[in-house]
């Protein structure tokens, strides 16, 4: 980049270097005084560009766009110094000077401003290098970019800028920029605002639109590392262009327009606004929230009523605001017959009325006499109800006034520089007055005005939200703050019922990639998308989610289970053999059996002497049907919920119940087989069949049952358990058999038992008689392995309360299949065909 200004020094060491002014930029403001301070303010807000071929001396730089705004900023700062001249406690004895430039907000003119504050305001000035600097401190500059060049060309001079506008983070950097300091929040506090506010109203979808600068660069990245680790995630990055081109423009406004995030984030000045929002309503799109950083957010030029039906709703942070007495009353005093050779107020004429006070032909406006009354429609200018970066420059000049006064004070031999020494008052280094600026405290209107160790001053913001006026303008509103003091989580401040969001809606406009995932259900990602962007997954039986956006559904513990909305845990139902509409009907099914069998007893007991009983040894069938009204009764310990005493009981009663009933029918099928066989010459069995030796038969067949139940119970007994695997919605309360082994040795031996039984009473089948009893007894056998055949499979597949039933429908079947087979036909003689029940009819001996 060629400089268009240089610093000329004569090589002849023996005599006084001569600085030399090589080319002029002549200031819009001057002012006289024993110490001089810079002013640099983007008095316009683009320029044309020279010819810079290096041959010949470029021309002047032609600004265009004349900003009343900055123009207020500038005439803020000469009030300022004209306060500070007439105290008579800061600076009594001194009156500070300025010279204030114009950069038409653009750095290479930021630089020429910044060479030409260091010259003399004249070609005609000879300034003798050794001597003092010829100014003490700058106020300036605004943009953030403009502020960096500025600062690295006063850097080498040891000269301190104050900015009243540059809120870069870069900036912060002591070691690139150590004599910069700030009035203005660091923007790292304003990324950490706006990322706050995002995550506020849930927009977690959002664009970003930035200006083409260190500003817009470092706001940017400082955003997107504030939302690492929050719910935000950024749709789409646009830049506008420094040198503003349409085609640029309309690309990013189709961006917007096809991208499904509402909420748009933009980190740009106002000069670049401007031409991009213009172009934006030309497109009429409507229902865009607008996040604004502080550079545009309270910008005079688009308080217009016709940026509100497209901007209406804005919300950003802006500087905090304060008030300065004096400011409209002194902006009132320039006008066109004060300042007569002034361009700059010439321009501002022409801004605000669209008339020429210059009777120079060369104006193509209407000419006017340059006294009209200057109003508060002219906002660009007159707007002093709130100032913010006026105050901030108000804010800059009385640091340095404050700063200044301080070293004055000084007293020889307790100074802060070598050997205890004070500043020359006559001969003051730069350098020197940014110690005291660094260390300066004070207060204004009521505000406490310092430097941290970077030069940055406290972060405050107001919340400023754009609101139709009574006049259709839009008016800037404030709605909270953000006080970068407080502690963490507590630093923003929002009244939500005050704002209007776009499209003049009271309800918070909502700006996702994917509708929130209800409770009962997870965010499941999008392959390739960002973390926004996710599909909604119903959780998984036993699983739930009870909050919003759930990333994982949480197992329910071990005793729980989902409900059907997967919201919440409730107890898992539990299972077991009840007196429900099964366990009733088991329970009447077996009283019934009970009640059938003493019924059969009752007459087996009142027709005791009859052949029919006699003949089949009533003894054994009291004993059976003693021991089937035990196996029917003993169902009904299957049914209630599982206790130690009860699991215990179950198997043990109904195997030893069955072993004694299967022991007394094979006695009796012993005695058939015997009784049958001893009518044949030569057999004699019947003497070893006698009644004592079926009561010991009964008795050791049941006592090795007994035996089998009694090592059970003593070794591994069965004991209540919980049954969650089966079905993981329900716990199952059921009995383990606790020994395996033993359970199938019990029933095991019933079956042997059982087949032993069959295969007697098989052999016997055929044996003279009208009533072998040999017949019904193999009848029953079959039945009642093929009961038991079937239930050990059922009884394997079958979960908990089930397993029971099965169990029960086994015993109470085989109960049932051994009264019918074997009493039933009895029975029916007995009661019905009383002719038959004679001992000739039974030996099948009456006469035909």
């Amino acid at each position: 980049m060629m400089m268009v200004l240089e610093l000329f020094v004569s090589p002849p060491p023996s005599v006084a270097r001569v600085c030399m002014l090589q080319n002029s930029f002549q200031p819009g403001f001057v002012a006289n005084g024993d110490y001089v301070i810079g002013g640099i303010f983007p008095l316009h807000y683009n320029q044309e560009m020279p010819d810079l071929n290096c041959t010949y001396r470029p021309t002047p730089v032609k600004c265009n766009g004349f900003d009343p705004r900055a123009f207020r900023w500038a005439q803020t700062m000469r009030l300022a110094v004209e306060e500070i001249n007439q105290s008579t406690e800061l600076l009594p004895n001194y009156t500070l000077g300025y010279k204030i430039f114009d950069s038409c907000a653009y750095p290479l003119t930021g630089q020429r401003a910044a060479l030409a504050v260091l010259n003399g305001q004249s070609e005609d000035d000879t300034v003798m290098c050794s001597s003092a600097s010829p100014l003490l401190a700058v106020i300036g500059e605004s943009g953030s970019a403009q502020s960096i060049v500025v600062s690295r060309i006063l850097q080498p001079f040891r000269i301190p800028m104050i900015s009243y506008f540059s809120s870069c983070a870069c900036l912060s950097d002591r070691r690139k920029y150590p004599t910069f300091f700030r009035v203005i929040p660091n923007d790292d506090y304003q990324v950490k605002a706006i990322a706050q506010l995002l995550v506020r109203f849930n927009w977690t979808w959002v664009g970003l639109v930035r200006g083409d600068h260190e500003y817009g660069r470092f706001a940017v990245h400082g955003l997107l590392r504030e939302l690492q680790g929050t719910k935000v995630c950024v749709a789409y990055q646009e830049m506008i262009p420094l040198l503003y081109d349409h085609q640029r423009a309309m690309e990013i406004i189709q961006v917007m327009r096809s991208s499904s995030a509402k909420v748009v984030v933009v980190f740009s000045a106002e000069g670049e606004m401007t031409p991009f929002l213009r172009d934006y309503m030309m497109q009429n799109i409507t229902g865009i929230q607008w996040v604004a950083s502080e550079a545009w957010v309270t910008a005079s030029v688009f308080t217009g009523s016709e940026y509100y039906p497209y901007l209406g709703g804005t919300i950003g942070f802006g500087i905090r605001r304060g008030h300065i007495s004096r400011l409209s009353d002194y902006l009132q005093t320039v006008n066109p017959q004060m300042y007569p050779s002034s361009l700059l107020v010439k321009e501002l004429w022409e801004a605000l009325y669209g008339c020429s006070p210059s009777l120079s032909s060369a104006s193509k406006l209407p000419p006017c006499s340059g006294q009209e009354s200057l109003l508060e429609q002219h906002s660009a200018y007159m707007n002093t109800s709130s100032p913010r970066v006026a105050y901030n420059v108000y804010k800059a000049v009385y640091a340095i006034a404050h700063s200044l006064h301080n070293l004055l004070l000084c007293q020889p031999g307790s100074g802060p520089f070598q050997n205890n020494s004070c500043a020359q008052s006559n001969n003051i280094e730069p350098w020197q007055l940014q110690y005291y600026l660094q260390e300066v405290i004070f207060n204004i209107a009521g505000e406490e005005v310092n430097f941290d160790v970077k030069g940055d001053s406290v972060p405050y913001y107001d919340i400023i939200n754009w609101q139709r006026g009574t006049g259709g303008n839009t008016e800037f509103v404030n709605v909270g703050l953000f006080d970068g003091t407080k502690p963490a989580g507590e630093e923003l401040v929002i009244q939500e019922d005050r704002i209007i969001w776009a499209g003049h809606q009271s309800e918070v406009p909502v700006s996702v990639c994917s509708a929130s995932c209800p409770p009962g259900s997870r965010k499941a990602a999008r392959r390739g998308e960002p973390v926004c962007c996710f599909d909604c997954a119903p959780c998984d039986s036993g699983k739930i989610s009870n909050q919003t956006n759930s990333i994982e559904c949480t197992f329910c513990p071990e005793d729980f289970w989902s409900n059907k909305d997967r919201t919440a845990c409730i107890p898992k139902k539990v299972e077991f053999l009840a007196y429900d509409s099964l366990g009733i009907a088991l329970t009447v099914t077996s009283v019934v059996g009970a009640c059938l069998t003493l019924a059969v007893f009752a007459v087996f007991f009142y027709h005791r002497n009859t052949p029919i009983v006699r003949m089949n040894n009533s003894e054994l069938s009291f004993f059976i049907l003693f021991a089937l009204t035990l196996c029917f009764l003993c169902c009904l310990v299957f049914i209630g919920e599982p206790t130690s005493w009860s699991c215990m009981l179950r198997h043990t009663a109904f195997s030893i119940t069955f072993s004694l009933c299967l022991s007394c029918i094979l006695g009796k099928t012993l005695v058939v087989l015997a009784a049958f066989t001893a009518a044949r010459p030569g057999d004699n069995m019947m003497k070893w069949l006698g009644p004592k030796q079926q009561r010991v038969i009964i008795f050791s067949c049941t006592l090795v049952q007994v035996v089998i139940c009694a090592a059970w119970l003593i070794d591994a007994p069965p004991f209540p358990s919980r049954n969650t695997q089966y079905e993981r919605s329900k716990i199952i309360l059921e009995c383990s058999v606790g020994s395996s082994l033993a359970f199938w040795c019990v029933l095991g031996y019933i079956g042997l038992q059982a087949c032993l039984c069959f295969v007697l009473a098989f052999l016997a089948r055929k044996l003279p008689g009208n009533f072998n009893e040999a017949k019904f007894i193999t009848f029953s056998m079959l039945i009642f392995c093929a009961v038991w055949l079937a239930f050990i499979p059922a009884y394997i597949s079958s979960p908990g309360n089930y397993a029971d039933a099965v169990e029960s429908f086994a015993i109470l079947a085989s109960s049932f299949g051994l009264l019918f087979c074997l009493f039933a036909p009895k029975c029916y003689i007995i009661l019905l065909k009383p002719e038959k029940n004679t001992k000739q009819h039974l030996m099948g001996k009456e006469k035909k």
